[in-house]
C-alpha cells in the first residue's frame, strides 16, 4: 500500500466577499487524519473585495495564494491550484460554504486504504445519510440529467457527477492538465470524461451539502449545463 503525508487543498475563488474568510477557517481546523495541509488559494480575477481578503492571510509553506490577471473560469484557477500543488494527494474545495469540510475523513479513506486513486463526494448519496436539499429543482434536475448523461455515454456508474468535491491521487494529476482544452464549469464534466475513457474508476462516498441560491451568489447556469453535455460528446468521439 502507498504511503501519503501531504494533501494540497486546491480553492478557486472568484468573487466571494461573503463567505471566503469563514470557509478558509473550516478548511484550516478540518481533520486531514493525519495528513500535512497544504492550502492553495487561486483568485480568478476577483472584482469585489476577495483580493483584499485574501492578501491578508497570513502566508507559510504550507498556505499559498495565485492572483490570476484575468477571468478565465473555474477550470482554469483549479487547474493552476493543481500545478503549484505538492501534495500526495489533492482535494479540491468550492470557496462558498456548500461543501463542509467536515467530510475530508470520508472523502480521504478510501484512497488512504488502497481503495481508489479517484473520489467524489456524492450530494446524491447524502440525501438519505444527511437530510441534503438542493437549492432549486432546476439544479437538481440539470445535475441529475448531467450524471444520467455521463453514465449512459461513458458506462460508468456514478450518483453525482457535476459535485464540487473531487478527490485524486497525485499520479492522476497529469491526466487532469495535460491537454485539457476547458477553463470554465466544463471543465468538471472533461475530468470526468478523462478518467472515464482511461478506464479509472471513481469511489463515491455520501457527503452533506448546504445549497446556495442564484441570490447568494451560485454562478452555474443554463449556458453551463449545454456546454456540458457538448464537451461530453465531444470527448466520447474525438
Amino acid at each position: 500500500m502507498r504511503k501519503y503525508k501531504k494533501i494540497s487543498i486546491v480553492i478557486p475563488v472568484y468573487n466571494e466577499e461573503k463567505y471566503f474568510e469563514k470557509n478558509l477557517r473550516r478548511v484550516l481546523k478540518a481533520n486531514t487524519i493525519g495528513l500535512e495541509k497544504e492550502i492553495i488559494i487561486v483568485d480568478d480575477y476577483s472584482t469585489d473585495n476577495t483580493r483584499r481578503i485574501i492578501k491578508k492571510i497570513k502566508l507559510s509553506k504550507n498556505i499559498q495564494y495565485y492572483f490570476k490577471d484575468k477571468n478565465e473560469g473555474k477550470g482554469a484557477a483549479i487547474k493552476l491550484g493543481i500545478r503549484k500543488s505538492s501534495g500526495d494527494i489533492l482535494l479540491i474545495q468550492d470557496s462558498d460554504l456548500e461543501y463542509n469540510p467536515k467530510d475530508y475523513p470520508s472523502l480521504i479513506k478510501p484512497i488512504l486504504e488502497g481503495k481508489t486513486d479517484v473520489v467524489y463526494g456524492s450530494r446524491t448519496l447524502g440525501i438519505s445519510k444527511f437530510g441534503n436539499k438542493y437549492s432549486s429543482f432546476f439544479y437538481y434536475i440539470g445535475g441529475r440529467l448531467l450524471t444520467l448523461f455521463m453514465n449512459v455515454l461513458y458506462g460508468i456508474s456514478l450518483t453525482d457527477q457535476p459535485t464540487g468535491y473531487k478527490v485524486f491521487t497525485k499520479n492522476v494529476l497529469p491526466l487532469l492538465v495535460n491537454s485539457s482544452r476547458y477553463n470554465d464549469f466544463s471543465y468538471e464534466i472533461e475530468v470526468t470524461a478523462k478518467l472515464a475513457k482511461n478506464k479509472i474508476s471513481i469511489f463515491e462516498v455520501p457527503i452533506s451539502y448546504n445549497p446556495r441560491s442564484v441570490k447568494e451568489g451560485k454562478k452555474i447556469n443554463i449556458m453551463d449545463f449545454v456546454k456540458s453535455i457538448f464537451v461530453g460528446f465531444k470527448y466520447k468521439f474525438n
